[in-house]
């Protein structure tokens, strides 16, 4: 059976163009769904093209509203209506012309009103929009709902003119104000016409004690912010005065409040704005911690990092001092082990979040391991590690580099000159080699009997951090010490 987007793609003539601007309505018919109370359903033409007469329409998009009570309890997307089916879509895809003169019928135990729109886009229909609401509740409706069914008629016009969804997405963002935070209504001038009640409730908060109604509102913002908070390109007047797209913050020791400006046009005539409001102080309050807290941690990583850095200064320094071989090769190592987990505390100093990208920290600690090589070797790497949280990132770091020390410094100090470590990770299960072709083991190797303190922490940190299993064999003419755990 086809799916819906391939009937669209076979049964209809929209364009590329066309799918762009019923998409842009898409973004945006929640606001049109909860001020007219009612459930949309989005019908598209059945046909090959522009020039043939339809077929029938198909249901691309069904929204319910979050201020009323939906009419449908199933989804009707997908759905099709043969012409003649319903007269009405027919004639508004035809003709142009919104119809809402359609007599209630009752389907099921509800009376609903329906209401048809027509979708209109560089000169022509594109689609259809079916309006369904409860005829119950428009018996006795409120100051809210006459204001927000007067607004919902004027965009639904704009959109059977074509001027609506406005092309500009500076409010089709998840976070943007939506119809229910709180409505204010504007006419041509700017002057405040309606204020919702959240609209009322969120200007109290903001300090504001009268009436909104037949102040304007850039005037009204301008009273609550204290002066040196007062923006010095724009007034508030200018940017809320309606006339075109505005998302804007204000905020006072009251809170911070999130606005979104629409204008309304009736042809090519401004008729006024609707201005959605939401107090975001909570929002932003915990946004602003998070960012503290994000700088807080990186820059104790930042801290770590110097920290070991000089203990790793110390350490070089004191081996210059020392005359014990032994004890030089003892400190070298202790300054190699310091600086891998250093160069992970870089890079989480570096990033907004507590993960590692750990091809970047590999890259990193190669050099810093065969830097003692007496003999070149070269160095490749099949796979990629990925993203690692921090407390994996640590010691995977510091195993990795004691595999590739151990094999320059046992397999290849004599002969052999690559190494090679492979990555492979599948979902959470993660597999790391390193492979040389050195002169291998010595006879009776056993890992958990061993006295190299590198290889002892290569174990100790692979079963007890990394919460996985180590084990180094004899494959052919190469040795391989291979590396298995989990991440979450």
């Amino acid at each position: 059976m086809a799916t819906l987007e391939e009937r669209i793609a076979t049964q209809t003539a929209l364009s590329d163009s066309d799918r762009a601007r019923i998409a842009d309505l898409l973004a945006e018919w929640q606001l049109l769904s909860d001020l007219s109370f009612a459930d949309l359903i989005l019908w598209v033409p059945k046909r090959k093209d522009y020039q043939s007469w339809p077929e029938g329409h198909i249901a691309l998009a069904h929204i319910r509203p979050t201020t009323a009570a939906t009419v449908f309890a199933n989804d009707v997307i997908g759905d099709e209506l043969n012409w003649g089916a319903n007269p009405r879509i027919d004639q508004a895809l035809s003709k142009g012309e919104i119809d809402r003169d359609i007599e209630p019928e009752l389907v099921g135990d509800i009376l609903i009103k329906q209401e048809i729109i027509p979708v209109s886009y560089e000169g022509r229909v594109i689609a259809v929009i079916s309006r369904h609401r409860s005829a119950e509740s428009m018996r006795t409706p409120s100051k809210l709902e006459l204001n927000y069914r007067e607004i919902a008629h004027k965009i639904y016009r704009m959109v059977a003119e074509g001027t609506f969804p406005i092309q500009n997405n500076i409010y089709r963002s998840q976070s943007a104000p939506r119809v229910g935070d709180g409505l204010i209504r504007l006419d041509a001038s700017g002057t405040i016409s309606y204020a919702s009640p959240n609209a009322r409730s969120a200007f109290n908060r903001a300090g504001w004690s009268g009436e909104l109604e037949n102040h304007k509102l850039g005037e009204v913002i301008e009273s609550v912010i204290p002066k040196q908070l007062q923006p010095t390109d724009e007034t508030w007047l200018n940017r809320m005065s309606g006339k075109s797209v505005r998302r804007e913050e204000f905020e006072n020791s009251a809170g911070i409040f999130d606005l979104l400006a629409m204008p309304l046009i009736a042809g090519s005539d401004h008729i006024g704005a609707i201005v959605l409001i939401h107090n975001v102080t909570e929002l932003r309050r915990r946004d602003r911690a998070l960012l503290t807290k994000d700088a807080t941690i990186r820059e104790i990583h930042h801290r770590v990092k110097n920290n070991l850095q000089t203990v790793s200064a110390l350490l070089r320094l004191q081996s210059r001092r020392v005359e014990d071989p032994a004890a030089q090769a003892a400190l070298s190592e202790a300054v190699r082990r310091v600086a891998s987990i250093a160069i992970v505390h870089e890079t989480l100093s570096a990033s907004s979040a507590e993960s590692v990208a750990f091809d970047e920290v590999y890259e990193r600690i190669v050099p810093n391991a065969i830097e003692l090589s007496s003999r070149p070797v070269k160095v490749s790497k099949v796979g990629t590690f990925g993203i690692f949280d921090s407390q994996i990132a640590t010691p995977l770091a510091l195993v990795i580099t004691e595999l590739i020390h151990n094999a320059l410094e046992h397999g290849l100090d004599q002969s052999g000159d690559e190494l090679r470590v492979e990555v492979v990770r599948e979902n959470s299960t993660v597999q790391v080699r390193v492979i040389d072709n050195g002169v291998g083991l010595p006879a009776g190797f056993n890992l958990g009997e061993s006295s190299n303190l590198g290889l002892q922490i290569v174990k100790t940190l692979t079963e007890n951090e990394l919460k996985g299993s180590i084990e180094i064999r004899r494959s052919g003419n190469e040795t391989v010490a291979g590396l298995n755990f989990v991440v979450n």
